[in-house]
């Protein structure tokens, strides 16, 4: 996966956040990120199941632990329970964060 293919998983919002724009694989052996589904969103497996907002939670811990910041700067924007999610991330640039995401591609 290349930082071009990841790009469009990601956009600056008005407030100056980026939005991270996920499909979520809950209940994967591992944590990682997969590729891309589709041409829109980042494809991310995680170990958590689907049940009463633990993969939520697990998601925020997760990308807490990718880049580097404190899980109060991650906000769930969309999606609280389906699979397609928007995250928002404060203090990190698009860059930033694709270099870090990159580094746990599985």
């Amino acid at each position: 996966m290349t930082k071009q293919e990841m790009l469009p998983a990601l956009r600056q919002s008005s407030d100056g956040r980026v939005l991270l724009t996920l499909h979520v694989q809950p209940g994967a052996k591992r944590d990682a990120v997969c590729g891309m589904y589709g041409e829109q969103a980042l494809k991310v497996a995680i170990s958590a199941p689907p049940v009463d907002g633990k993969a939520n939670s697990a998601l925020k811990k997760i990308f807490s632990k990718w880049l580097g910041v404190p899980q109060a700067q991650i906000e769930l924007k969309s999606g609280e329970t389906g699979r397609d999610k928007v995250f928002a991330l404060s203090g990190l640039a698009v860059e930033d964060i694709i270099n870090k995401l990159l580094q746990n591609v599985k």
